[in-house]
């Protein structure tokens, strides 16, 4: 019986590209890394109902939830394409329940979830949240609404088993709203505490998941080129053993034989202890 939990963050980057192509390449190197639960961002349909999601789970034969998060006409979106964007979780285990919870500061086409996922184990049922929150620079004010929010639904699930919270927070371990949900910043007079996994493992470590090794970033360079805006959180780790982060790592990070990787962003990985010592 599995002991250990190996989750995975990827913002999947919606349908820019070569889609078909960033799927083909994902596929191989998702199934290296033997991934339990895949939170997945930017997750977009591709043709009808089917979404990139879906291609992903079923070449790695995953339960998926996917949840659309905001929809856009010619109109309202700048580039002037409609389309639809949202979050999924895929998960080698049974997915038993799921919620949705809208996060504040919603914008014509931005508008962000936290999509959780309750997942069932040999050990008992725990849950996985996954979300992605405002990208501008300037949003600080905004993810840190958002942040609490999230604290609020995470904080509400009475369980005994560790949770976790993935997602692209758009924000480094230095801002605030990073360092609230580490337990290192106050927010309207409220603290809470999660583990980041990355940081667990690697303190002294930067850990970019942003990263201008990446030759799709360089299009974005106004967006600030090496950062980590990847996290796993973990709720804390108890006295016996649950929510201990034995393993974390940036992954997804190779590149085809022109140098593009599967994405505009790596991926973070963290294995976690689900079963008492």
């Amino acid at each position: 019986m599995k002991r250990f939990i190996r989750f995975v963050s990827w913002n999947f980057w919606g349908l820019e590209s070569d889609v078909e192509k960033r799927i083909a390449l994902a596929i191989p190197l998702l199934d290296k890394l033997d991934v339990d639960v895949l939170c997945l961002q930017e997750v977009r349909p591709m043709d009808g109902q089917t979404t990139t999601a879906d291609k992903l789970a079923v070449a790695l034969n995953m339960n998926v939830h996917y949840e659309e998060s905001v929809r856009w006409d010619n109109n309202a979106f700048p580039h002037g394409k409609s389309g639809s964007e949202g979050l999924a979780i895929l998960s080698r285990l049974p997915i038993v329940e799921t919620r949705t919870c809208k996060l504040p500061e919603e914008r014509m086409y931005e508008k962000r979830i936290l999509l959780s996922t309750c997942i069932r184990s040999e050990y008992g049922l725990f849950w996985c949240h996954n979300t992605h929150l405002h990208w501008r620079l300037n949003d600080g004010v905004s993810r840190e609404k958002q942040v609490m929010a999230i604290d609020d639904v995470v904080r509400s699930i009475e369980t005994d088993m560790p949770q976790v919270i993935a997602g692209d927070f758009n924000a480094t371990s230095n801002h605030d709203e990073i360092r609230f949900l580490k337990g290192e910043h106050s927010l309207l007079g409220k603290r809470t505490y999660y583990q980041d996994a990355y940081a667990k493992i690697h303190p002294s470590l930067d850990g970019f998941t942003w990263n201008q090794t990446n030759a799709h970033t360089h299009h974005m360079r106004s967006l600030d080129i090496d950062r980590r805006i990847d996290f796993l959180f973990v709720t804390p780790r108890r006295r016996n053993g649950l929510g201990t982060v034995v393993h974390a790592d940036v992954v997804l990070t190779s590149s085809d034989e022109q140098g593009y990787c599967a994405s505009d962003h790596y991926g973070v990985l963290a294995e976690v202890q689900i079963a008492e010592d």
